[in-house]
């Protein structure tokens, strides 16, 4: 009998993820899935700008952003938070910070940032620094919570 209940609960486990991959497969569109860049849907910070290529929302929390940073400027100190998250520089020149150590670095420079672990990221060159931000919020993230204040239902 038991052997029975909790075949039981799988295959209805089972079933019910199978059926939520499907309904969440269809929100999918290309037209949803692509996103090419614009100035005018970019937001502006203290020190340039940012354009979020797929937000908190899209993807259950995965994000892909892209940000713009003025020379020997950053936009934000070194902070710690609980997720990690990649960074990719695509032009300019960068110092990043690591458990308190700057290194310099050029485009096409990955660096992970563990959660947990302090980080920074900075623009010490003389023209623009632009950088992808590659990270998960979890669905207690502030940042995370704002934007789903913004959706719409059936969004």
């Amino acid at each position: 009998m038991f052997t029975v209940t909790v075949l039981s609960v799988f295959l209805q486990a089972q079933s019910k993820s199978e059926n939520a991959a499907k309904n969440d497969s269809t929100k999918y569109t290309m037209e949803n899935c692509m996103n090419k860049f614009t100035i005018d849907k970019s937001e502006k910070t203290k020190v340039g700008y940012q354009y979020w290529f797929a937000d908190p929302n899209f993807a259950d929390g995965k994000t892909l952003k892209m940000s713009v940073v003025a020379p020997h400027s950053a936009a934000h100190p070194p902070h710690i938070h609980r997720e990690g998250e990649f960074f990719f520089i695509l032009e300019g020149k960068a110092e990043l910070y690591l458990k308190g150590k700057w290194t310099p670095a050029e485009p096409y420079t990955s660096f992970y940032c563990p959660p947990g672990v302090e980080h920074g990221i900075r623009n010490s060159g003389d023209t623009e620094l632009k950088y992808l931000v590659i990270k998960q919020y979890d669905s207690t993230n502030p940042v995370r919570q704002e934007f789903m204040k913004t959706q719409k239902p059936g969004d």
